[in-house]
């Protein structure tokens, strides 16, 4: 069987004239000839409210009646798509998680998809049905229903597209694609036509919105190709694939910001092992996502100045626990709000020399000055003033020559 599975987003499900443009869709693909299987997100806002009314009637609202209660959304935007198919005069009905059943291990709230019993969906298709499936949810060994976490109903569709062996997985969003950097900060960031598995999971990292790098991250593990396209064009959209499967003479795919990052320092730290565990052992214990780090030696080679960066948000929860760690010793704490990172990314950058010094230069020649670095193989990365990340994207997209051609 020739398979697409055809995810929507909550902004593509939104309103019913966003549903009724949804089924055309689909209807466009099924007189391809292609045995379609749909899924969907519940319709955008509907979660948030969900969540709001838990915390309505308990601030410590159980977490597996969490979990009912969350994926009831997407049931409802599912319900409404069959409809539709059906008013359009196809076979179609929705299925929810434990009809089918899709099996998940782990936590509620944030479970992963290990298994998919495909025999149910398989029938249906073989008799032309178009089966709509909620994203976003699975059945647990104790027949509860789990959540996936966010970005689960990307997650979703990746692991029935990998199940289901299926031709293609588009991803359809309010977006067109990738873009070289945040279109909304610059008019001139180009959509990108192909880009890595890899290269797409650091710009997901590092901030760009278009899907989230745990769904990245299956897709890759499982190899399995994503466009990513937009519900309200017909344009063409952006392949995330394997880095054999792209033809590219582009040393950097794109550029990301990230907008909410704050800059602690321990200056005089005192250098021994251990001394780096005993610092972040319970900032990850308080689920607080450590980024850049930098650690310096003094000339006495007694003591060293740890830097790192986190979210802003917390602050206050890093500077409290940091204060009442009696483990370390240290001779004065720094903070600092309102710095920006920025990051250049493209697997390019693996065999050509340069790209750091170019890098430098251009935010030098904008007079920009660099608090922190930090590298991997196929990302630079660097600490700035958030007042600067305008003018840093402008200089780097230019630099890199990534905008649209003029």
């Amino acid at each position: 069987m020739k398979i697409v599975v055809l995810k929507f987003g909550g902004t593509s499900v939104g309103t019913i004239k966003k549903i009724k443009r949804v089924a055309k869709i689909i209807i466009d693909y099924k007189k391809k000839n292609y045995k379609v299987i749909v899924v969907s997100s519940a319709m955008s806002g509907v979660t948030n409210e969900l969540i709001k009314k838990s915390f309505e009637i308990s601030d410590g609202f159980s977490e597996s009646e969490h979990d009912v209660l969350v994926s009831s959304g997407e049931q409802v935007a599912c319900s409404l798509i069959a409809g539709r198919l059906i008013h359009e005069g196809y076979e179609s009905r929705s299925w929810l998680s434990w009809q089918i059943p899709i099996l998940t291990k782990g936590k509620y709230k944030n479970s992963r998809i290990n298994q998919i019993n495909k025999g149910n969906i398989i029938k249906y298709l073989k008799k032309g049905g178009i089966p709509v499936v909620t994203g976003f949810q699975g059945l647990n060994d104790e027949n509860r229903i789990t959540t996936i976490g966010r970005g689960g109903s990307d997650a979703s569709a990746i692991m029935l597209a990998k199940f289901f062996k299926a031709e293609r997985c588009i991803i359809y969003t309010d977006v067109e694609g990738v873009y070289t950097t945040d279109p909304n900060k610059l008019k001139n960031a180009k959509k990108i036509k192909v880009i890595s598995y890899e290269e797409m999971l650091e710009m997901a990292s590092l901030g760009a919105k278009v899907m989230q790098p745990v769904s990245i991250q299956d897709a890759r593990l499982n190899r399995i190709d994503i466009e990513v396209k937009s519900s309200f064009s017909k344009k063409s959209g952006t392949l995330i694939t394997k880095r054999s499967n792209i033809v590219n003479n582009k040393i950097v795919t794109g550029i990301s910001s990230t907008q909410n990052d704050s800059k602690v320092s321990l200056i005089g730290v005192r250098d021994k092992p251990g001394v780096a565990a005993a610092i972040f052992k319970p900032l990850s214990k308080n689920l607080i996502n450590v980024d850049m780090v930098v650690q310096n030696i003094s000339a006495n080679g007694k003591e060293t100045d740890l830097t790192f960066t986190i979210k802003t948000d917390d602050l206050n929860k890093t500077k409290k626990i940091i204060q009442q760690n009696k483990t370390i010793n240290y001779r004065k704490l720094l903070f600092e709000k309102g710095v920006s990172k920025i990051s250049v990314i493209g697997v390019g950058m693996i065999t050509t020399p340069g790209v750091t010094f170019r890098m430098f230069q251009s935010l030098a020649n904008k007079k920009i000055n660099i608090k922190v670095i930090s590298t991997s193989e196929i990302k630079i990365s660097v600490l700035i003033d958030k007042k600067n990340t305008q003018k840093a994207l402008i200089a780097l997209h230019k630099e890199f020559k990534l905008g649209k051609k003029k």
